[in-house]
């Protein structure tokens, strides 16, 4: 049976990638190297993408987009995007296996020939969606941070600050217990996240590791590493350069938006296969750490953010902000915008809009870039 009280238009959505091996992240330059997905991972990924076709793609949903196509997919009611930037491969792989269980193979993939044969799409009907891979020398839509002169000077900046070397030094007698399970990597705390994510990917994949390494030495590191990126990757300021990540993300996702609540465009449902680092300023600049702290630090593998655009009584669509915090939380939970469950999307358009950037030489000023990333252009 159709629910046909959800009053849902679509959704904008955010996936983080899912299990990897180590990723090396620079502190200075902030890309990411040699790191791919796991089995563990396209597991992890796959549950994501049968989640979100039981809510958005189940007519027995509260959350049922109506009028979507519910077992072969319709190409021009969902967009899928990925950051290729940097070791970008690994959000491909991700979202890659997220949109398989959103759209899992299916017998029904078939077509009649004209002699009368009837054939079955390869791997027993698997879809194949296009994936828009979005290279950041080509687009900045999907990674603001690489590159970004400003951006490294606002963690520099932050990092030389009393709350920063304050914070250090209270770490300090603990990293030196750390030292030993590091491999030989450094214990400055500009490298905090790679400290902490060797030790939690070693954790999950190295048997040895896992029963020399002291109870609660991971746990100290994620605090730590979290007290680090959720100051470096947002920013007191709405405009101010820690939000970029979340900022140059802006127009695509108000583009998406006005897409779904126009009834004449096919689209219903954008998927977008990004790092845990756009997580952190998109909860800053619509304010939802501010009903909800504990959402302000770095996001598990595998977790998922929804815009969801809904009906309202009042005629203008409003707008519900979902999050699901990695592979163990199995249900989503509705974050507060701006103070509000529900905003109106002409008021979260207009909230943030002076704060988008909109194009490539935008980013370069905001960024002052003047070289790279097509800014000598």
């Amino acid at each position: 049976m159709v629910n046909l009280n959800s009053g849902l238009l679509g959704a904008v959505v955010f996936a983080r990638h899912a299990d990897r091996i180590e990723s090396f992240s620079s502190p200075t330059t902030w890309a990411t190297f040699n790191t791919f997905i796991t089995p563990l991972g396209t597991t992890q990924a796959f549950q994501s993408g049968t989640f979100l076709r039981s809510e958005y793609l189940d007519p027995r949903s509260s959350s049922f987009i109506a009028g979507i196509s519910q077992d072969i997919v319709n190409i021009h009611e969902v967009l899928v995007r990925a950051d290729s930037s940097g070791d970008g491969t690994v959000f491909q792989q991700s979202v890659s296996a997220v949109i398989q269980g959103l759209y899992p193979p299916t017998t029904d993939y078939r077509i009649t020939l004209a002699n009368g044969s009837t054939i079955v799409g390869a791997l027993g009907g698997f879809q194949y969606i296009p994936i828009d891979a979005v290279d950041m020398n080509e687009d900045i839509s999907l990674n603001g941070l690489l590159s970004c002169p400003n951006f490294d000077q606002h963690v520099a900046n932050l990092e030389a600050s009393d709350l920063f070397v304050a914070k250090g030094k209270e770490a300090a007698p603990f990293l030196q217990k750390l030292q030993p399970y590091l491999g030989a990597r450094p214990i400055d705390f500009s490298f905090m996240f790679n400290m902490w994510d060797y030790v939690d990917v070693e954790m999950q994949h190295n048997r040895t590791f896992l029963h020399e390494i002291p109870p609660g030495f991971v746990n100290q590191a994620r605090v730590l590493a979290d007290f680090h990126d959720a100051n470096a990757f947002s920013d007191p300021k709405p405009d101010g350069i820690g939000n970029v990540g979340t900022r140059v993300m802006l127009p695509a996702i108000f583009s998406a938006l006005t897409r779904i609540a126009n009834q004449t465009d096919p689209l219903k449902l954008a998927i977008n296969g990004i790092s845990y680092k756009p997580f952190i300023s998109l909860f800053n600049l619509t304010e939802a750490v501010k009903i909800n702290p504990e959402i302000a630090g770095i996001e598990n593998y595998n977790s998922l953010a929804s815009l969801e655009l809904r009906k309202s009584s009042s005629g203008e669509p409003t707008l519900r902000l979902k999050f699901k915090n990695g592979t163990d939380e199995h249900e989503f939970r509705t974050l507060t915008m701006f103070g509000k469950t529900d905003v109106p999307l002409s008021e979260f358009i207009s909230r943030l809009t002076p704060v988008a950037i909109n194009s490539t030489a935008e980013w370069c000023v905001a960024c002052n870039q003047t070289v790279l990333r097509g800014c000598n252009a």
